[in-house]
């Protein structure tokens, strides 16, 4: 590897420390290996086998594809805000823009809301590169202004006439569900159109189906939405961040669901972490989380 990239990759970690210490946020360091997994069926986990010695018994562990659910865990046990600089691991990830293993931060601040979370996101972009200041807009804003239609109310045959219109190299019998259509559209029509506004752009309010762990809420115009946001740079999208649904009730019933998922793609259905929803049954009030892919 290049020695001036080690120097710089350096130089970043360096500041982050630095950021998030004059924000007094406390740095952790979590597990890599879980006896749970993420059950979202667009995430595949590394598993591997632990033997004790002497013994033929064997339990399945998994390297962690993110490190919020430990972290959570964390935050139930009173921490405070925290952040942790990770290396974690995603099954057939692979690419000029993926890699099986890469580092992560990942922060959480429980005394912020979901605006200023955006706002320390592009703080600490604004200080670790060179970028200009942000711009904002919501999911169904960038649909309408750069695919004129309504996101939050259109049908899955809408966005499938509208990709096939906008990519005619995808036949009329490519089949995806109506989230995959929406991300086809995001990533090859809308994201470039990003790109071209040469600052980094905050994407926010995405679809309810596309919670995942965020908590699901009313926007303006009275339409469900995801609390969270994504931002893009350079035309792509290197950070994300939640208002994190607290309620363990509905998020083992998510899990469950995500597994379902899996189950009908053929895939295996993964253990889901109790431990997690342990924490979530002893309380939080609020939980802002975010997190960069580096």
């Amino acid at each position: 590897m290049d020695i001036e990239i080690i120097k710089g990759r350096a130089r970043i970690v360096s500041d982050i420390r630095h950021f998030f210490s004059q924000r007094h946020v406390l740095e952790v360091d979590t597990p890599i290996l879980s006896r749970a997994a993420p059950t979202a069926p667009y995430l595949e986990s590394f598993k591997t086998e632990f033997i004790p010695m002497g013994s033929i018994d064997k339990a399945s562990y998994y390297l962690q594809t993110s490190p919020e659910f430990a972290m959570k865990v964390l935050l139930a046990g009173g921490s405070g805000s925290i952040y942790q600089i990770a290396k974690v691991f995603r099954n057939g990830e692979r690419g000029r823009l993926h890699s099986p293993e890469f580092t992560m931060l990942e922060w959480y601040r429980p005394e912020l809301n979901l605006e200023e979370l955006m706002d320390e996101v592009a703080a600490l972009l604004q200080t670790i590169t060179s970028y200009s200041e942000s711009v904002r807009f919501s999911y169904k804003e960038v649909f309408s202004q750069y695919l004129n239609i309504n996101v939050l109310v259109c049908s899955k045959d809408e966005l499938q006439k509208l990709a096939i219109k906008k990519l005619p190299s995808f036949s009329g019998d490519f089949y995806l569900d109506r989230d995959g259509w929406l991300e086809l559209l995001m990533s090859q029509v809308i994201e470039p159109e990003l790109a071209s506004l040469k600052k980094p752009v905050f994407i926010y309010n995405f679809p309810a189906s596309q919670a995942q762990l965020a908590k699901v809420k009313l926007d303006n115009d009275g339409e469900q939405v995801a609390a969270r946001f994504e931002l893009y740079a350079g035309g792509l999208e290197v950070a994300n961040g939640y208002d994190e649904l607290l309620d363990a009730k509905e998020l083992r019933k998510r899990f469950e669901y995500d597994n379902q998922q899996r189950l009908k793609l053929g895939k295996a259905e993964m253990p889901i972490d109790e431990k997690l929803l342990a924490a979530m049954e002893f309380g939080f009030t609020s939980l802002y989380r975010s997190g960069i892919r580096t």
